[in-house]
This record gives C-alpha cells, structure tokens and sequence, in this order.
C-alpha cells in the first residue's frame, strides 16, 4: 500500500517557539557551515553553542515524543550536543544522517555493476559522517534474475572496494564543495526524506539502512557516542542489526572512525562552558 503525505502549509518564523512548540518530528539543518579549507574543528565550538540553544528550545517546547534528526555538521557531534541539553527526549530518538552516504555507496555500486540502484542493498555506512566514516560492502547484495548475488562476488575486485570505492564515497561531499564552492543541499534534503520516512514508515523486509544513532556497545563501539550502525526500523523505533561479522580489516575502520569520534566528544564538552 503506497501512502501519500501532502504539506497543507508552511510557517516562516525566527520565533524559537513558534518553531519548536509541539512539533513532532525536528530536522536540524541549521549550524555553522563547513567550508572550502576548513576543518571539522573549526566549526566545533560555534556550533556547541548553536545545538546547546535548540537542544534548549526542543526540551521546553517539543513533543515529548520528538524525533530529532539532526543534518548540519559535525551531525554526529551536535546530535550529542543536543542529546545532552535536551535530557527528556529519549536517546533513542536523536539521530544523525548518515543516509547520504548509504545513498552515494549505493550509487557507486549500481555505477560500477551497471545495475538500477535499486537493485542494490545492504550498503552499511559505520561511525562518523566524515572523512574517516567506513562505507562497507560486506553484507552488500544486489537482486538479480539468479537470486541476491554478493557485491564483492560481483565485483570482484577487493582492490578497489577497499581502496576508490571507500574513498570516494568518503571524499564525496569534500568534491562537490570543491567543485560547487557548496554543499549537496539537494541531496541531503533527499537523505533526510529518506531517512525520516524509514524511521516512522518502516524499512522493507530483509534491508537495512545506515543511521546516526545512540551506541549501546554494539560490535565494541564506545557507548555514549552517536554513530552510525546498520539499523531496521518497525513502528516508529530503529534498531541496530546485530550478528554481522567483522574481520579484521573492517574493525580497523570502525575503530578509526570511532576513534575521532571520541576525539570531537571530548572537544565539544571542553567547549561547554565556554
């Protein structure tokens, strides 16, 4: 059964009230942009200060049930920061986008094989929306006429899954900056639509997709991080998918992205009193 939403009207306003009072689902678009040159920790603490104000704004006027998804970046690190100021709305429903990049691995993939993209699944994009985020193709499978069929089967090229693949799905936002001198608004307004109706709506049977979410420890991920995991969603609620193996080559690359991720939680508090 398709289900169709229609917007009935939209509201302008700079009134962290108007914005915020009884709102239900919260896309944060808003932070101080990265640029052409800059690094992720030159953006840090303006936008601690940024996500501190909204996370304040969301606790005192949101639903209380709020889902919140959190786009400009570092996403993983203001998701934190808002997780933190905003301590009544649940853990599980402050979340990043990491779905821009599942889309581009995806896309990378269904280039290389020649195959519609959606025939492609199960992409995982692991840890920090940044340079160090590990986009893997392990549990990756494409739906062909003979069954689902393994990417790395299909490709059959590790060479260029653990090396271009993995970096131009890395580099990709740093390469449209370079080249528009802006960022891919376009595409990540698409990520955050897919990222939300996932979320209430529910992924198909059998696919997963990539989410910023709360860590809980899972494959040995520090807790207290937001980071982004394989997730399911059913009614309303993301769960991570678990039992996937890792070998060692991966479990360099998340503990990589994981590490910078501590790195930027410890740069953030400092800036908390600040």
């Amino acid at each position: 059964m398709d289900i169709m939403l229609f917007i009935t009207g939209a509201v302008a306003t700079t009134d962290v009230v108007e914005a915020c009072k009884g709102v239900n689902i919260a896309i944060m678009v808003g932070g101080f942009p990265r640029k052409e040159g800059m690094e992720r920790k030159d953006v840090m603490s303006k936008n601690v200060s940024i996500y501190k104000s909204q996370a304040s704004a969301l606790e005192e006027y949101a639903a209380k049930d709020v889902k919140v998804l959190v786009v400009a970046n570092p996403a993983n690190t203001n998701a934190l920061i808002l997780k933190e100021f905003a301590p009544s709305i649940p853990e599980k429903n402050i979340t990043c986008l990491t779905r821009l990049d599942h889309n581009r691995a995806l896309g990378q993939i269904s280039e290389r094989l020649d195959v519609p993209v959606s025939k492609v699944k199960n992409v995982i994009i692991w840890g920090n929306h940044s340079s160090t985020q590990y986009p893997d193709v392990s549990h990756a499978v494409v739906e062909t006429e003979h069954g689902e069929q393994p990417v790395a089967k299909l490709v059959a090229d590790d060479a260029w899954l653990h090396g271009e693949f993995i970096s131009v799905v890395q580099q990709r936002g740093a390469a449209i900056i370079k080249a528009r001198k802006l960022s891919s608004a376009l595409s990540a307004a698409s990520s955050a639509c897919d990222h939300i109706r996932d979320w209430v709506l529910g992924t198909p049977k059998g696919t997963w997709v990539s989410m910023g979410v709360y860590s809980d420890g899972s494959y040995d991920v520090p807790p207290g991080l937001i980071y982004s995991y394989p997730v399911t969603c059913e009614n309303g609620e993301w769960s991570i998918v678990q039992g996937l193996s890792v070998d060692e080559f991966s479990r360099g690359k998340l503990v990589a992205t994981a590490d910078e991720l501590v790195e930027e939680k410890a740069m953030a508090y400092s800036c908390f009193s600040s």
